[in-house]
């Protein structure tokens, strides 16, 4: 039986697999590049040569500085998009800023993003917290016949990353319309 020898690397491979990428997901200029090592990888098994490794992360780089320029990779948009989305799920800020450190967004990047959080929202930190309570069925959208253990709710806010404060502030509220004037009255 003969050995298979790996399958040769170039440019428009490379670009190929970038494009299939971005058409499918969101991503930060940091997380291409990886994703974009990982498929080389893969490809090449275990046959790897430090110069062929050196120009293949060459073509990578090269690829990525031309997409930043298109503006088909905007990791400014990209981290204002994905705290938007994080916030709506329900995740505190400080979770939010380390989701997009962990993409490889830039720390400049990122507080930009979370501050556009707090002109969109007046206090984004609360309706992150209102929107994980309705999310987990907790405070005021837990079902009636289900007493919830003040506890265990503070326990899980606080596993979430969120301040007692806002917690109390929530889990105060008796019914969903008592949140929705929380936010309203923290809005101004």
């Amino acid at each position: 039986m003969q050995a298979t020898k790996p399958a040769s690397i170039d440019a428009a491979l490379i670009e190929g697999w970038a494009l299939a990428y971005l058409g499918r997901y969101a991503s930060s200029a940091d997380s291409l590049r990886r994703v974009l090592r990982r498929r080389v990888r893969r490809r090449l098994g275990g046959s790897e040569d430090r110069e062929g490794v050196l120009a293949i992360d060459a073509l990578i780089d090269a690829l990525i500085v031309r997409y930043r320029a298109s503006g088909l990779l905007d990791d400014a948009a990209y981290a204002a998009g994905r705290a938007r989305r994080d916030l709506a799920r329900g995740r505190s800020l400080p979770r939010i800023a380390a989701g997009l450190a962990a993409k490889g967004v830039a720390r400049d990047d990122a507080a930009a993003a979370i501050a556009m959080l707090g002109e969109d929202t007046g206090n984004p930190n609360l309706a992150a917290a209102c929107a994980f309570a309705r999310r987990r069925r907790l405070g005021p959208f837990r079902k009636a016949e289900a007493e919830g253990d003040r506890q265990r709710e503070l326990a899980a806010f606080a596993r979430a990353g969120f301040d007692r404060q806002t917690a109390e502030a929530v889990l105060a509220c008796v019914e969903e319309t008592a949140v929705a004037e929380l936010l309203a009255g923290n809005a101004r």
